[in-house]
């Protein structure tokens, strides 16, 4: 059996003594006024994940994204040198969005040499450089070198595609990630690009749905068929065996237990059937030597650790597969899910089928959480209660809000720099 200690103050949370132990309040997830504070404190001033290289994968792919939380559209683009570059999806002429299809609320997706505005014909190159202006000689000493595409500030950390929207970013990214995230280095991600994709949209705030991955006190009662004895505490329920803080980040590791040696009313009939399921096939390519940084921890058996970077993407590192969420807001009780399973590319038939009931039977269990969610939001915004104790657990939750809080609370002491974009 799976074996492993808490640190020397008694508890993880103890070890950070920072966050405290008492109750916290949750009105930073009912708020309006609290919402639009974080829209300007985090989500414009803080480094967001937006796409994959693999999805750019030659001179002239683009994507575009509509993020709703600082109230933009962007278009990600590979250029002619190869670089990728993010620019706000916006014509210089008259503010016509540049880069749509059929739906301008739409995200879309392509390859192109150049974009030309849909409205009065101006062209962009892939650099975002203004290259034609229709009837230029009727414009009063344009300046085309003055007009090209509003640029976002992007960068690439192990082929994961980030963007911030302040006019100066107070960190570089390998810098806002810090040691814990950058412990990946090498996690070999870019071999793992067979993907399975879902969206949902949810009717709560962003970080009610973040808690929920982020602890997993809740599998007992919401998943009672897949606790497996192996990892299992007769007296605690399920217990992680590994939680770590790094700045704003966050990081919880769970043991491993082989599928294979459960009794079979732990799993489905088709994971049985199929040797695949809810921690990925059984069997997965050999990836070779991983990093350190995927079980920081130095859990033996290792089975998942979930990386947390601030504040709304989690990587969640297997052996040889992983999973990716985002948690876009859309209003202060609102956001949108993203999520996607990334697979070394089949190479048989069965590979690809134990892939396909991989992700299925993720998703069903995502939305046994996400089930939940419009209830905790509707209850939570009774106000009845604002008091609610936390589990030693459920430390990385108790982090979340407190980073979010801190970081709103920042925002509100310091005036905004001169050059922030808000």
């Amino acid at each position: 059996m799976a074996r492993w200690t808490k640190p020397a103050e008694g508890s993880w949370t103890e070890h950070y003594p920072e966050l405290g132990t008492g109750p916290i309040s949750l009105r930073d997830s009912v708020s309006p006024e609290f919402y639009e504070l974080e829209r300007e404190a985090i989500f414009r001033r803080t480094w967001l994940n937006v796409a994959r290289v693999e999805e750019l994968p030659r001179t002239g792919s683009y994507l575009t994204r509509e993020l709703e939380v600082v109230g933009t559209s962007i278009i990600v683009v590979r250029d002619g040198a190869g670089q990728i570059r993010a620019f706000h999806n916006l014509c210089r002429h008259r503010g016509n969005k540049l880069v749509w299809n059929d739906f301008p609320d739409r995200e879309t997706r392509g390859v192109c040499r150049q974009f030309t505005c849909k409205y009065h014909g101006w062209r962009y190159g892939l650099d975002g450089a203004l290259t034609f202006v229709q009837q230029e000689g009727e414009f009063f000493d344009i300046d085309k070198d003055g007009h090209g595409l509003a640029p976002v500030h992007c960068d690439v950390w192990n082929g994961f595609v980030f963007v911030n929207f302040a006019a100066e970013p107070p960190q570089g990214l390998r810098e806002f990630l810090g040691p814990m995230i950058t412990g990946l280095d090498g996690y070999p991600f870019d071999r793992l690009t067979e993907r399975y994709e879902f969206v949902a949209h949810n009717n709560s705030n962003w970080k009610i749905f973040a808690d929920a991955f982020q602890e997993y006190y809740h599998v007992p009662g919401l998943h009672p068929q897949q606790v497996p004895p192996a990892v299992r505490n007769p007296d605690a329920g399920f217990e992680c065996a590994h939680f770590q803080l790094d700045g704003p980040h966050r990081v919880v590791s769970t043991a491993g237990a082989r599928r294979w040696d459960l009794p079979p009313e732990y799993m489905y009939p088709i994971e049985r059937l199929t040797r695949s399921g809810l921690i990925g096939p059984w069997e997965t390519p050999d990836l070779g030597e991983l990093p350190a940084g995927v079980n920081p921890g130095g859990i033996q058996p290792w089975g998942i650790s979930n990386f947390q970077i601030f504040p709304n993407l989690e990587i969640l590192v297997y052996g040889g597969w992983y999973l990716l969420y985002r948690y876009w807001p859309t209003s202060h009780n609102t956001h949108r899910f993203e999520a996607y399973a990334g697979f070394h590319p089949a190479r048989t038939v069965r590979e690809r089928i134990e892939h396909e009931i991989a992700a299925v039977v993720l998703k069903d269990f995502a939305l046994q959480d996400a089930g939940m969610l419009g209830g905790t939001q509707v209850a939570l915004e009774t106000g009845v209660v604002d008091d609610f104790p936390l589990s030693d657990q459920e430390i990385l939750v108790r982090h979340l809000h407190k980073v979010v809080g801190d970081r709103v609370a920042e925002f509100q002491r310091v005036p905004s720099p001169a050059g922030v974009a808000s």
